[in-house]
């Protein structure tokens, strides 16, 4: 199919064109850079936490400079997640890495760890920046912008405690209504990532595992080397045979740590995005059920106001009718 244009048998969605066009032009059209870099550790009285840098270069109207510059911390990026869940429920949101909790103090905090963190998080910054819908968001706006305190007063304008809970218990509430009539096709999606969840998981314990008796059996050969060339220097006649097993050993190592980086860097990860991927949309099918849930709800509710309605006309209608059936009060005089 040519790409170049538009093909009748392509959707014809404003966002589906948006996407196409993208395509098709590339990076000529990208207006937003976002980078995530630079993270500082921070020590305070009540917990030790790491914040990183966004810097975000854009040639976009809404915005009020052309580069901005602001410090975020992993709650900051969870706090964004929620706010495009909560405004786009249906919308598959880019999943964030999973929160590291640390019982000690900052020296806890692994730089191999940081590093990782930081790449999910540059990652997840762009998704949002390249989506066509989530890019334009406000809160997204405010979240690449605003200073630690003007961020803070943000979020504070949010809905209140009551509000929260208003919508926590219909959000329960919903959930043990169940859904009553979900179409068939969802039906079919929802059975489709339950069953893609538990084989996704599957994998990604199974990998884990494996890379964790690589690791094991790599740690334990790294002593054998060193091993063999002291026991070369007390046995004479097998100088050579033993200082060759050592160099055997050592091309062993090698190659172990070799397949083990390939593991990390191209397996694993991408195994265990899969995972996140799959947990939004379980959550994206929920949020989709909560909503069914509460328009059948509405749906169901409008009904039995139609039918107390239609009663009052009805019995409106025949109180006016027994009112023209009584007699007036002239037949009334004349009959008397």
């Amino acid at each position: 199919m040519d790409m170049n244009s538009f093909s009748p048998m392509m959707p014809t969605s404003p966002l589906s064109m948006i996407n196409q066009i993208k395509f098709e032009d590339g990076p000529d059209l990208k207006d937003l850079f976002i980078t995530v870099d630079a993270p500082e550790s921070h020590v305070t009285t009540i917990e030790t936490f790491i914040t990183y840098r966004i810097v975000t270069k854009t040639s976009r109207g809404e915005f009020d400079s052309s580069e901005f510059e602001v410090r975020r911390r992993y709650q900051d990026f969870l706090w964004l997640k929620g706010k495009l869940e909560e405004a786009h429920p249906t919308l598959i949101i880019p999943p964030l890495p999973e929160k590291f909790i640390v019982k000690g103090m900052v020296e806890r905090f692994n730089d191999d760890f940081i590093e990782t963190r930081r790449k999910a998080l540059h990652k997840f910054l762009n998704r949002i920046a390249d989506h066509p819908t989530l890019t334009f968001n406000e809160d997204f706006k405010v979240f690449l912008t605003a200073q630690a305190e003007e961020l803070s007063s943000y979020k504070k304008q949010g809905p209140g405690l009551l509000s929260r809970m208003g919508q926590t218990v219909r959000a329960v509430a919903s959930s043990m209504r169940g859904v009553k009539n979900r179409p068939e096709e969802f039906m079919e999606m929802n059975n489709f990532i339950e069953t893609f969840s538990q084989k996704i998981n599957l994998i990604d314990k199974i990998s884990q595992r494996i890379y964790k008796e690589e690791r094991d059996y790599f740690d334990e050969m790294k002593e054998y080397g060193p091993i063999h060339i002291l026991w070369s220097a007390s046995e004479e006649e097998l100088v050579d045979t033993l200082k060759g097993m050592a160099g055997c050993i050592e091309q062993c190592c090698k190659a172990t740590e070799k397949r083990m980086a390939g593991l990390s860097e191209a397996l694993l990860p991408v195994v265990h995005e899969y995972v996140l991927y799959s947990e939004m949309l379980v959550g994206v099918m929920k949020r989709r059920d909560q909503i069914q849930t509460e328009l059948d709800s509405k749906v169901e509710a409008l009904t039995y106001k139609k039918a107390d309605i239609d009663l009052c006309l009805a019995t409106w209608e025949s109180f006016l009718t027994s009112q023209t059936d009584l007699p007036s009060e002239e037949d009334s005089e004349e009959k008397l």
